[in-house]
């Protein structure tokens, strides 16, 4: 969709109210679930740092068993060592690097072979970048890291999530989903025809991703299984430690200067993957643990569907049906 198209489609979906919401949202505490997860498990990607780093701690600290799958092995070990040592529960670690897809789709097939049902999936891993890069499949690396990896295993898991009958997934999302505000680019979702923006192939990324969580849920619908997406918070995090000098200044000195701790998107994604509250919300978008409209795109059926469809060849999963 060009982007003359999607402002003529969605201009007139915009409120300001959904807007004001957002900034109050952003002030707010999570709510807090005190209910023990003693011996579930919960699946984590991207802990080794930031939300995820603090989330694998909550769930270890009210009982929950680990498998954390990040791309430093060094870092992994440390953290298990870490959880097993301070909570006296299980962690293990899986190696997975989400900017190469064939290790997303090894990773997709043992977890296929899992002898234990998963009770919480969380999606933490993400990248913002200032510069274009590929991937060695020659695919833009925000957009794989940030969705189609995460669209790859949740393809391969929610059959595995529907035949359990139970068990939440969630996608740490991102208010950025509203840069991309008319819509995708589907024509050019590798940033080849147009001039490169972080912000805006970091926000096309998470608007990708709430795209095909409509799908999901639909496919979920009735399982008892469920799966939703969250805004972590305004928290201080690693993100876009890989980007130069100037833009990590910018980050310390002005972004999050006053920004909070991780605590709270670890406290917010507890309440959402334990809590009865929403023992059966699904397809919803939250910032922390408030229900929230995200920007009109991110709710339009038709071209989810669309989003869908790519992504599924992307991955080399044939056509959506």
């Amino acid at each position: 969709m060009s982007e003359v198209k999607g402002i003529r489609r969605y201009f007139k979906q915009y409120n300001i109210g959904n807007v004001t919401a957002m900034m109050k949202n952003n002030k707010a505490e999570p709510v807090i679930c005190s209910t023990p997860f003693r011996k579930k498990l919960v699946m984590i990607t991207g802990a080794t740092s930031g939300i995820g780093y603090a989330a694998a701690h909550k769930y270890a600290s009210m009982g929950a068993d680990l498998i954390c799958i990040n791309r430093n092995t060094e870092k992994s070990e440390r953290l298990c060592r870490e959880i097993r040592e301070t909570y006296q529960t299980e962690c293990a670690c899986i190696i997975t690097d989400f900017s190469v897809m064939d290790q997303v789709k090894k990773l997709a097939e043992d977890l296929q072979e899992l002898k234990r049902p998963v009770d919480v999936l969380i999606y933490n891993a993400g990248v913002h970048l200032t510069r274009r890069t590929e991937t060695a499949e020659g695919l833009e690396t925000v957009f794989v890291v940030n969705h189609l990896s995460s669209f790859l295993l949740t393809t391969v898991l929610v059959p595995i999530f529907k035949k359990q009958g139970h068990g939440r997934i969630l996608f740490v999302n991102s208010e950025g989903h509203r840069f991309a505000a008319w819509g995708l680019r589907t024509d050019d979702l590798n940033w080849e025809k147009r001039r490169y923006s972080g912000l805006g192939s970091y926000g096309s990324a998470k608007l990708a991703q709430l795209l095909t969580m409509l799908i999901f849920a639909e496919q979920l619908e009735g399982s008892g299984a469920t799966i939703n997406a969250m805004h972590p918070g305004a928290v201080k995090t690693e993100a876009g430690k890989d980007n130069g000098r100037l833009y990590k200044w910018y980050k310390n000195n002005i972004l999050e200067k006053n920004f909070r701790t991780p605590e709270i998107s670890a406290e917010a994604l507890y309440y959402l993957g334990v809590s009865e509250e929403v023992a059966h919300t699904n397809g919803k978008f939250f910032n922390l643990t408030r229900l929230e409209d995200p920007a009109p795109p991110a709710v339009d059926r038709e071209a989810a569907e669309e989003i869908f469809r790519i992504s599924k060849e992307l991955c080399g999963l044939g056509e959506h049906r």
